[in-house]
């Protein structure tokens, strides 16, 4: 009898760690999204068949009104919520944008240092990342030669 594995499908998401002065860019859910007023990297789904850096891209002039350069990919993580919701997000460097930011869906948006992220009340998804961000562990100097 063959053994049966559990397949769990992971809804792929893109999120930019979009940098200027040395400074983040964090972003409010608003109280009609999921999650309410939780603090998250602006992005989104991926849409199927879809280009992760074409995501973001794309999620980023949607919420923002930027034409990003997407930079490297800084960090991968795999988070399942409490009721099984499985996503894998890919963080991309972001250090170059034209346009001027509007805040098209949150409900605000703040420029942070990395030191302040540990202090914000961010999705659970995120929490690991805002520590090694605030650590120092994930450089955001190289978004300067991306």
């Amino acid at each position: 009898m063959p053994h049966l594995r559990r397949v769990v499908f992971m809804k792929q998401v893109v999120a930019g760690l979009i940098i200027r002065d040395e400074k983040i860019l964090v972003c409010q859910r608003t109280r009609h999204q999921s999650m309410p007023l939780k603090w998250e990297f602006p992005g989104g789904k991926v849409e199927p068949g879809e280009d992760l850096r074409a995501a973001l891209y794309r999620e980023l002039e949607e919420e923002l009104g930027i034409l990003a350069n997407i930079g490297p990919r800084a960090a991968v993580i795999r988070h399942t919520y409490y009721g099984g919701a499985a996503f894998e997000l890919h963080f991309f460097l972001v250090s170059e944008f034209t346009g001027e930011l509007q805040n098209r869906i949150f409900r605000e948006i703040r420029w942070v240092e990395k030191a302040e992220l540990p202090k914000i009340d961010f999705l659970e998804a995120d929490i690991a990342l805002v520590k090694e961000l605030a650590e120092g562990k994930i450089s955001l100097a190289a978004t300067r030669n991306a």
